[in-house]
């Protein structure tokens, strides 16, 4: 019987060895450590990563053959999902001891060049892009691009336009001007004849002129409001002026509201000719003091209720 040692010289020992080598399957002394940084010896750690690239390469090979069911294309999937991930720490762990740097961040691209989904994290190899639920994240994802495409090719068409496209050169010869006038001009006798019907009012009634500046009205109203302001002081009697105690009593309060409050009046009155300043003008509250004197007098009626129950009494209340 031979020994141990010529067994080992033998050539179907070496061939042997050589394929459980090729295979990853060495002996138990020969076996990758469990953790990359359990090894110490940079040799080392490039002979264990080549063995990984080695089994990388017969795994995705064997993911493309076709007789191969959807749960064994997963399992394999997962397995070189998992070596991919034992690379990573053995590459890790050379740069930690000195050697070179294999981590490059290559994107995976697909036949029109575009990056693949899935690139970053779990990734698909082979007959796994065509598993059924694989297949639909590829397609969606290409969905999107390609309507993201065709929405930039749309608005591609609007990019680099002129001011003439916005409409900035319109008003240079004035025909804008001149037909948004007319359009003014119509729009306002036509509101006027619907006011004029909605108020019953005669057919041969005046219609107020269209105000092209809204600073020439307030304007004349501010040099009207300072002549009624002259005219009341000499005593003179105006139809637009509003009653001196009116006026007394708002200022009594906030002589600037008032004020603001007149401006307003007039202006709004300068617009629609039937309507005074007088109408327009906030409804007069009654005083404190004439409060009182109304509360006093509904008590007083009350008591004389109460105690004579008559309306004999009632003659001689004076309210005020």
């Amino acid at each position: 019987m031979a020994r141990n040692q010529e067994k080992a010289q033998s050539m179907l020992y070496r061939f042997r060895e050589a394929q459980a080598a090729e295979l990853g399957l060495g002996t138990r002394s020969d076996r990758r450590p469990r953790m990359a940084s359990a090894c110490k010896s940079l040799r080392e750690c490039e002979r264990w990563r080549g063995e990984l690239l080695r089994e990388i390469s017969r795994k995705v090979a064997k993911i493309q053959d076709a007789g191969l069911s959807d749960y064994e294309i997963r399992d394999i999937n997962d397995e070189i999902n998992k070596l991919m991930r034992d690379k990573r720490h053995w590459e890790n762990q050379i740069v930690a001891l000195g050697g070179a740097n294999y981590r490059r961040n290559v994107a995976m691209l697909d036949d029109d060049g575009k990056e693949v989904p899935g690139t970053k994290g779990y990734k698909y190899f082979g007959r796994a892009k065509e598993l059924p639920g694989v297949r639909e994240l590829f397609q969606s994802r290409k969905k999107e691009e390609d309507e993201e495409n065709q929405a930039l090719a749309f608005y591609k068409k609007f990019m680099g336009q002129g001011p003439a496209y916005y409409g900035d050169l319109q008003e240079n010869d004035g025909s804008l001007l001149q037909f948004e006038s007319e359009a003014e001009n119509e729009d306002w006798e036509e509101a006027c004849s619907n006011l004029r019907n909605a108020l019953s009012l005669p057919a041969d009634s005046p219609l107020p002129v269209l105000p092209r500046q809204g600073t020439s009205a307030l304007t004349s109203s501010d040099s009207s409001h300072g002549g009624t302001k002259r005219k009341a002081g000499d005593g003179d009697d105006d139809s637009d002026m509003p009653p001196p105690e009116d006026v007394k009593r708002v200022k009594g309060d906030s002589p600037s509201e008032a004020e603001q409050t007149l401006i307003h009046v007039r202006a709004a009155a300068s617009y629609i000719p039937f309507l005074t300043p007088e109408i327009l003008l906030p409804p007069k509250l009654p005083t404190h003091d004439e409060m009182e004197a109304i509360l006093l007098a509904l008590r007083k009626k009350a008591l004389v209720e109460e105690y004579f129950g008559g309306g004999e009494a009632k003659d001689d209340i004076v309210v005020g």
